[in-house]
C-alpha cells in the first residue's frame, strides 16, 4: 500500500501510467476485500494499492447552503463529527461493520466509490443523489471535475453518477462536494414484530402516512430474534407532537394486526440501528428486490438463520452469515430468488471455503456499454483489474 503526499499524487499516477502498472484506488483500505477480487500485475502476488489517507482535509463547509466539500480520504466519522458541531450531518448510513459509533466506517471517497445505500435512502435518497461535485484523477493522471458546489447544477457531463458505485474501476476520486441536512430535532421509533403478512400491511401503512419515515427497515428473524421478523421504524421531525401522534396511530394499527410493539426513544433507536449494521460473517451479501416483494424474500427458506436488514421502501439491504450457516448453494438460491422478484444479489464477502468462488455480481444488460466506458477511461486496463461492476470476470481468482 502506498500513501503519497497530496503534492506527489498526480505525478505518481502519471508514472504508473507510463509503465502500464495496474493498481487499485483505496481510502483507508478497510474494505479492500469487498467485491470482486482484484487481480495483481504480472510478477506481483498482491494488487498495488494507492491510498488517499493523506487527502484527509475538510475543504469548505457552507453551512448556509447546506453543502460540504472534503478531500476523498477524510474519515466519514470525522466528517460527521465536524458537521455535528454545526448542527448538520450527512444523511448517509454507516457502512456495514462500521462499529457502534462509526469508528470503522472508512473514508468519504470509499463510501462514494462503493455507492451502497441503506435505510436512510427512504427519506434522503442514495449517496449519488447527495453528491453534487466531484474531482478525480484519470488513469493517465489527468485531473477532471464534475458538478460544482451548489445543489442545482446541471452543467457538463454527469461523471458523478458514473463514479458513484464504480468501485475504483474508472479513476481515483480526490475531492467531493455533498449536500448536508440539519440534525433532526426530535427522533423516536418502533420495533414491531410478528407474522410477515401482518408486517407487510403495516409497512404499506407506514409508507403512506403523512409523516414520512426516516427509515423503515425489514429485519429477518435471525436478526430480530424470538423466531419472527420485524420492522424497525424511525421518525424524525421538528415537532415532537407530530411524532407522538404518528407513533400512536402506528401502534393502534399494529395492535389491530396482532403485532408486538416496542416503543423506542432516540438512544435505544440508535443502538438498534447500530445492531443492524454489525455482525460477524464470512458471507456479506447486498440484496435488492422490488419493495413489494421484500416480504416474499424474507419468507424464503434460503434466508433461514441469516441476519438480514432490508430497507422496506427502496428494497435494498445486506445479509450476513457464517460459512457453516450459509452454504454456497443457498447463496445461489438467494440470487435466483432475488432475480425472480425483480432484483439482484451481489456477493461482497465470501468464505475461502467457497469452491468455486461465486461471482460478485451478475452480468448487467448494459455490460457492453460498461466495458466501452471502461476502455475510454482506462484504455490500459490498469485500474482495479477484474473488478468492473456489472461485468462478470471470466477467471475468478483470489
Amino acid at each position: 500500500m502506498i500513501c503519497p503526499e497530496p503534492s506527489e499524487l498526480q505525478e505518481l499516477v502519471r508514472d504508473w501510467h507510463q509503465q502500464a502498472l495496474p493498481w487499485l484506488a483505496a481510502g483507508s483500505c478497510s474494505r479492500l476485500q469487498w467485491g470482486a477480487p482484484v487481480l495483481p500485475g504480472s510478477g506481483e502476488s498482491e494488487p498495488r494499492v494507492l491510498s488517499t489517507r493523506k487527502l484527509n482535509q475538510l475543504v469548505e463547509h457552507c453551512a448556509g447552503d447546506f453543502t460540504v466539500t472534503v478531500q476523498a480520504g477524510m474519515p466519514l466519522q470525522t466528517l460527521q463529527e465536524e458537521l455535528r458541531a454545526a448542527g448538520q450531518w450527512l444523511a448517509i448510513d454507516w457502512p456495514w461493520g462500521s462499529g457502534p459509533n462509526g469508528e470503522a466506517s472508512g473514508t468519504v471517497g470509499g463510501l462514494v466509490a462503493r455507492g451502497l445505500a441503506g435505510g436512510l435512502r427512504q427519506r434522503y435518497m442514495g449517496v449519488r443523489d447527495q453528491l453534487i461535485g466531484l474531482s478525480l484523477l484519470r488513469a493517465d493522471g489527468t485531473a477532471a471535475k464534475a458538478g460544482g458546489k451548489v445543489v442545482k447544477n446541471v452543467a457538463g457531463y454527469d461523471l458523478m453518477r458514473l463514479f458513484c458505485g464504480s468501485w475504483g474501476s474508472l479513476g481515483l476520486i480526490t475531492q467531493l462536494t455533498l449536500r448536508t441536512y440539519p440534525l433532526p430535532r426530535h427522533r423516536r421509533g418502533l420495533l414491531v414484530q410478528g407474522p410477515l403478512e401482518n408486517l407487510e400491511q403495516l409497512r404499506r401503512r407506514c409508507l403512506q402516512a403523512p409523516l414520512m419515515p426516516q427509515r423503515l427497515d425489514w429485519w429477518s428473524a435471525a436478526l430480530a430474534g424470538h423466531g419472527q421478523p420485524a420492522l424497525l421504524l424511525a421518525l424524525a421531525s421538528v415537532s415532537s407532537a407530530a411524532i407522538t401522534d404518528q407513533l400512536s396511530q402506528h401502534c393502534e394499527a399494529a395492535a389491530a394486526l396482532g403485532l408486538e410493539v416496542q416503543g423506542l426513544d432516540a438512544d435505544v433507536l440508535l443502538e438498534l440501528e447500530s445492531q443492524s449494521r454489525q455482525g460477524s460473517g464470512a458471507w456479506l451479501l447486498q440484496l435488492g428486490v422490488k419493495p413489494a416483494s421484500a416480504a416474499a424474500l424474507l419468507a424464503d427458506p434460503a434466508l433461514n438463520g441469516v441476519a438480514c436488514c432490508l430497507a422496506a421502501g427502496p428494497g435494498l439491504g445486506v445479509a450476513w452469515a457464517e460459512a457453516a450457516t450459509l452454504p454456497s448453494y443457498r447463496v445461489e438460491q438467494l440470487r435466483q430468488r432475488c432475480r425472480a422478484l425483480g432484483g439482484q444479489l451481489s456477493v461482497l464477502l465470501q468464505p475461502a471455503s467457497a469452491n468455486p468462488p461465486l461471482p460478485c455480481w451478475e452480468a448487467s444488460p448494459a455490460s457492453a456499454v460498461i466495458e466501452a466506458l471502461k476502455r475510454e477511461f482506462d484504455p490500459l486496463q490498469q485500474l482495479a483489474r477484474g473488478r468492473l461492476p456489472g461485468v462478470v470476470q471470466t477467471t475468478v481468482s483470489r
